[in-house]
């Protein structure tokens, strides 16, 4: 199966080919065929483009992809909203299935880290994204995502493994005695393979299911740290 997967949640941006075989218990043959880069940002005249020019000169059509995968966030809001438009809309044309996925959680696939692991990106502000995780999942264990302050998620990544693609994060958790993983920057091969993963999984959903994870603080959140 071919898969078509999509990040547009930071300042650079990418997309991704890869082939899926057939499922197994071991998960299965998979091979990201190429990464195309979407620089600058300006990713709403380059992304329909570099798809086409990313499906033809690897010998494909759009009416070869078998499944979409896209960071959902967190990220930029209207870097996110491009990137998910043209999912949405490349998935009801064709009628193929959309894997949602959270950059968070990419991070933690990307590195295969066992146990209790929070990762972790910039969200400007002092404050930060936060995913925790425990691998493998226990009974009852359930994914969280949200936004802390620094010192916030200084204070509450005690007894974790932080991993994070951001070296300035990395070198402020070291600095508080925070065991650290540093990853490369998540591109759409990272989407690409958490995606499959979830395909395998039957966990898709369709072009109207598919919302972007701002990870925004609450209004009472926000009430309480203006006040502070």
């Amino acid at each position: 199966m071919l898969l078509l997967a999509i990040d547009t949640s930071g300042k650079q941006g990418s997309i991704a080919l890869a082939r899926a075989g057939e499922p197994t218990a071991d998960g299965g043959d998979f091979e990201v065929i190429e990464i195309a880069p979407l620089v600058g940002g300006t990713f709403s005249a380059q992304l329909i483009p570099q798809i086409s020019e990313l499906l033809s000169s690897n010998g494909f059509t759009k009416n070869g992809i078998g499944a979409l995968a896209v960071g959902t966030g967190p990220g930029s809001f209207t870097g996110l909203r491009i990137g998910l438009a043209a999912v949405k809309a490349l998935a009801e044309v064709l009628v193929k299935p959309i894997a949602a996925v959270s950059l968070l959680e990419a991070c933690v696939v990307a590195i295969a880290a066992q146990g209790k692991v929070m990762s972790v990106l910039d969200a400007g502000r002092s404050d930060v994204y936060v995913g925790e995780y425990e691998i493998p999942a226990g009974a009852g264990s359930v994914p969280r995502e949200r936004m802390l302050g620094r010192s916030e998620f200084l204070a509450q990544a005690k007894g974790w493994t932080v991993v994070t693609p951001d070296s300035v994060l990395a070198e402020v958790a070291r600095a508080a005695g925070l065991t650290v993983s540093i990853l490369a920057p998540i591109s759409a091969a990272d989407v690409a393979r958490l995606g499959w993963n979830k395909i395998q999984r039957g966990e898709t959903v369709t072009p109207e299911q598919l919302e972007a994870n701002y990870i925004r603080r609450t209004d009472a959140e926000m009430l309480e740290r203006i006040g502070s």
